[in-house]
């Protein structure tokens, strides 16, 4: 019986290439895939595969939430994040989240199936590119006397939230997205803004960036253009 994947990338010309590498194989059939977090949430209701194959930067949502969500409603469904981020931060909320497999988008096609076969026997797979110290600091927090990072300090809810009004949605928006009341999304925005020491959106936008929540170049064309007198919605 065939490993049954759903893959789940932004990235269109990526995913579907994906698939048919993938699909090569006999012991695997793509059942499904997404290019976003509401996609990936009714794919992982609706079609109940084996193993999720998940990006973390994905349009519009956090990939972490998206897995945590996931978890919590098909907690039987694997999820291998597939991502280019490979900071013990990611590494570590990734696990957190409840991700059974961690692999970078640079590794070989031999190492992301075996990534699958893994997760789908119920063992757990890190890429071997991902240093043994993450592993360890994450079993281990009290061994590594280093403060927690400005991504550590903030809730799952916190990311997604920073992230949605990073791209430009209004808190309404925000909170349309993730059937939150605009109160709830004001509530968190304040919190987190507090927790980095933020005092703009300006500010708060440059936070995303730096903490990898963001990095298309539309972001960077709202500082300029709020920079020098155009405006966006925040």
């Amino acid at each position: 019986m065939s490993i049954r994947i759903v893959l789940v990338d932004e990235n269109t010309l990526f995913r579907l290439g994906l698939c048919a590498l993938i699909s090569g194989h006999e012991e695997f059939t793509v059942v499904g895939h997404a290019s976003t977090g509401k996609e990936a949430i009714q794919a992982a209701l609706s079609i109940d595969p084996d193993v999720m194959l998940m990006d973390i930067a994905l349009s519009g949502s956090n990939g972490l939430e998206v897995v945590a969500q996931i978890k919590r409603r098909q907690p039987l469904v694997k999820v291998v994040m597939l991502t280019a981020f490979k900071t013990e931060d990611y590494v570590r909320e990734a696990l957190r989240a409840g991700a059974d497999g961690y692999v970078l988008k640079d590794a070989a096609l031999d190492e992301l199936l075996m990534a699958l076969r893994s997760v789908a026997r119920g063992k757990n797979y890190l890429s071997p590119d991902v240093s043994s110290h993450v592993v360890n600091s994450f079993l281990h927090p009290q061994a590594n006397g280093a403060k927690s990072s400005r991504l550590e300090s903030l809730t799952r809810r916190e990311r997604s939230i920073l992230q949605l009004i990073a791209e430009g949605r209004t808190n309404r928006s925000a909170a349309e997205f993730l059937s939150l009341s605009p109160k709830t999304v004001e509530k968190h925005r304040a919190n987190l803004m507090h927790k980095l020491g933020l005092r703009s959106a300006v500010e708060l936008t440059l936070v995303a960036l730096e903490l990898g929540l963001i990095e298309r170049p539309f972001a960077i064309s709202r500082l300029h253009s709020k920079s020098t007198g155009g405006g966006y919605a925040v």
